[in-house]
């Protein structure tokens, strides 16, 4: 006597199945829960102690604090500089865990296509960085003018710019993650990718200061990429820098350049 065996069940391959299968991914990496947790803790915990920092000057008649009442704003928002670099290595890890270990080739092979794979990838990673960056954002802010109303010099979101910062540290850092993961799927190297991310963000503002000796440099500085996104996040601009919006609409079109030649790579490249 037979059995019959079940016919196996088999779906085309759509968007939505995709995403879930990113979605699965993302969060079966135990590297996406503590790169997340350093990012929060570093925007959070030391927002706070910037706070502290500052009131602690205030606090100090001898050494009086000019624009006390416009740094307050600013303040408790300086450690996305420390997120960014945690937000920067995991949008890399999104992909480059990929090559290392092989899986690639079977992520490939299942979604032959392969851009949707990559405009999966970069929309969960995306939406999860941009929920937990901008809670982390509000929670920071609103700890740390708690702080700051001790010394009576305390922000709040209605004051002058501060509805726009707040909401632009997780946008910024957002795009950071994503140019990480635009980078990673070019170098394909976990390393090399946040070499190249890392000299973006930290090594061109430097070599910018450097530009600024000559009359041409003034011109290009404004427009490396973290110094165009910062200008999302002050509100005491420098002489010569790019408006909020328009400073980060070119870090999008930066890392929206680096995501299409991923994309033409990707498609191009054996796996």
């Amino acid at each position: 006597m037979t059995t019959a065996t079940p016919p196996l069940r088999t779906g085309r391959v759509t968007l939505p199945r995709v995403l879930n299968s990113e979605w699965i991914k993302l969060w079966t990496l135990r590297s996406t829960f503590w790169t997340l947790l350093a990012a929060i803790v570093a925007t959070v915990a030391l927002g706070m102690l910037f706070s502290w920092g500052f009131a602690s000057r205030l606090g100090d008649r001898a050494r009086p604090v000019e624009h006390a009442a416009t740094m307050a704003v600013t303040v408790p928002l300086r450690p996305y500089v420390i997120a960014q670099l945690a937000v920067g290595v995991l949008g890399v890890m999104v992909i480059t865990g990929e090559y290392s270990t092989g899986m690639i080739r079977a992520t490939l092979s299942a979604v032959p296509a392969r851009l949707p794979v990559l405009g999966a990838k970069a929309a969960v990673f995306g939406v999860v960085v941009l929920v937990m960056m901008e809670i982390a954002s509000f929670a920071a802010f609103l700890g740390g003018e708690a702080i700051l109303s001790t010394r009576h010099v305390q922000a709040t979101l209605s004051s002058p710019q501060a509805l726009r910062i707040v909401i632009g540290v997780g946008l910024y850092l957002t795009v950071v993650g994503l140019l990480g993961t635009a980078l990673g799927t070019i170098i394909r190297s976990t390393a090399g990718a946040i070499a190249a991310l890392f000299g973006i963000l930290l090594v061109l503002p430097v070599l910018g200061e450097v530009l600024n000796l000559t009359s041409w440099g003034k011109h290009i500085t404004p427009y490396l990429p973290s110094n165009a996104g910062g200008d999302l996040l002050t509100n005491a601009p420098d002489p010569g820098s790019l408006a909020p919006w328009t400073g980060f609409g070119v870090f999008v079109l930066y890392t929206a350049a680096a995501m299409a030649v991923a994309a033409y790579l990707l498609k191009r490249r054996d796996a």
